[in-house]
């Protein structure tokens, strides 16, 4: 019986690599979500160098400089642009960059922020070129350009803009140009988080969720939670649909593992798709080299679901390593699925 209503929590939920969000998710993360940079767990020098900055610029009674956070997806950076917000006591517009299709979107977004406002694009590589290039003189001057008529008729028209803070976040920063790199003052770039951190933030999120969570237990989540926080929530929030109906009052250690396993996350936190796309390596290609592209079109996933999302955590964890001819599967990635590791044919490929 237990087994049977296990499976049917799991086949209800999505947890592999699911970098879209649903409804129940966004709310639940915005609960979960911490309010101040006290309350922000790990990155502790960047908190750090962000509460200098802050006091800072509120003391000069400033609009905080221009900041870009980068990192792969779940590590914090759409909460530290509203933590700043609310540090810096500012009203936080949020938008992306595929959702500002034309200039005349952002010119509407631009003119409607008042003094000392916050304007977080998501996906910020992600902005047209048309687009990128009216926001240059925005950053710079706190200014737009309007060309009206055509041709020699053709005039220039200055708006000036009230002072604000654009906070950028990408998860590809090769990708922005450096005109647009260039012109934010404050750049941090987020990692994946240790186990002892996913821990902490798995107790507090139990806490807020009405849970009960012993220690083991929200160590061993956080072991399979990929280094990121977005992840150990998710994990835990299935969890909790499993002990709600078995009427689990305590989450512990055997109750997670049972979860963990029927949702496909092992021991070493690697998902389905993980798993798809270093056995494809190792058994497709030997081992690699292969490109990015061709793990993608062989899976039947996008390109960028493989090179956001899954690469980032594999590379991190060391179970691939990219070369000048694309991605090798290293000894551990072999190890993990317990194939022989021909040492000196897989050395030469780096």
């Amino acid at each position: 019986m237990e087994d049977q209503i296990r499976q049917t929590i799991i086949k209800g939920s999505n947890i592999v690599n699911d970098t879209k969000e649903s409804e129940e998710d966004i709310v639940l993360n915005m609960s979960l979500r911490p309010k101040k940079l006290s309350e922000f767990v790990g990155h502790k020098e960047i908190v750090d160098n962000l509460k200098i900055s802050i006091q800072a610029t509120k003391q000069r009674k400033e609009p905080l400089e221009h900041v870009l956070l980068s990192g792969p997806p779940g590590l914090g950076k759409t909460s530290l642009s509203h933590i700043i917000a609310h540090e810096m006591n500012s009203k936080i517009t949020a938008t992306s960059g595929p959702a500002i299709e034309r200039a005349g979107d952002l010119i509407g977004i631009l003119t409607n922020l008042e003094k000392g406002d916050i304007l977080f694009i998501d996906e910020i590589h992600r902005l047209s070129k048309v687009v990128e290039e009216f926001l240059y003189p925005a950053m710079e001057n706190f200014q737009i350009d309007f060309v009206i008529d055509k041709g020699p008729y053709a005039k220039t028209i200055k708006f000036n803009l009230k002072p604000f803070t654009l906070i950028g976040a990408t998860t590809r920063t090769g990708l922005l140009t450096a005109p647009l790199r260039g012109r934010f003052g404050i750049f941090y770039s987020l990692d994946f988080y240790k186990v002892e951190e996913l821990a902490k933030i798995i107790k507090h999120s139990a806490k807020t969720l009405g849970m009960e969570v012993d220690n083991e237990a929200a160590d061993e989540i956080g072991r399979r939670a990929r280094g990121t926080p977005r992840v150990a929530n998710r994990l835990l929030r299935r969890i909790r649909d499993y002990a709600q109906v078995l009427k689990i009052k305590k989450i512990n250690v055997e109750v997670a593992h049972k979860t963990l396993d029927d949702l496909g996350i092992d021991k070493a936190g690697l998902d389905v798709l993980d798993r798809k796309v270093l056995k494809l390596i190792l058994q497709s290609f030997s081992g690699g080299p292969v490109g990015v592209e061709s793990l993608a079109a062989s899976l039947n996933e996008e390109v960028d679901t493989i090179a956001d999302t899954v690469e980032p955590y594999l590379l991190k964890a060391g179970y691939i390593k990219r070369t000048s001819r694309g991605r090798v599967a290293t000894q551990l990635a072999f190890e993990h699925f317990g194939l022989k590791y021909d040492k000196e044919k897989q050395e030469e490929l780096f």
